[in-house]
């Protein structure tokens, strides 16, 4: 069990991130606001937690005018898709195990 342990990725350990990347996985492009109102969460704390997930590239920042408003959209990246994938994959062995 403890090598299954090693293999959770500590860049999904909170919650905040780990349902951005569960959104950005089922969908292309999600916005801002999308995002904080799905995770009701602040624009403060969805920020931080999107530049931590940004800084590991993870995802992908797209920036453009919608209607001459500022839309800032996330899309994650496939570096970020593998990663959040083998999280998953080892949530998963972590959790058979238990069970056995």
């Amino acid at each position: 069990m403890k090598h299954i342990i090693t293999q959770l990725n500590q860049a999904f350990d909170h919650r905040i991130r780990l349902g951005i990347m569960s959104i950005l996985m089922v969908n292309d492009w999600v916005d801002f606001n999308t995002l904080k109102e799905t995770l009701d969460v602040t624009d403060g704390r969805l920020a931080s937690h999107i530049k931590a997930l940004e800084k590991d590239d993870y995802l992908e920042v797209r920036k453009r005018f919608v209607k001459r408003k500022p839309n800032t959209s996330y899309r994650a990246t496939s570096a970020g898709r593998n990663a959040f994938k083998d999280h998953l994959n080892a949530l998963e062995q972590l959790l058979n195990n238990a069970k056995e």
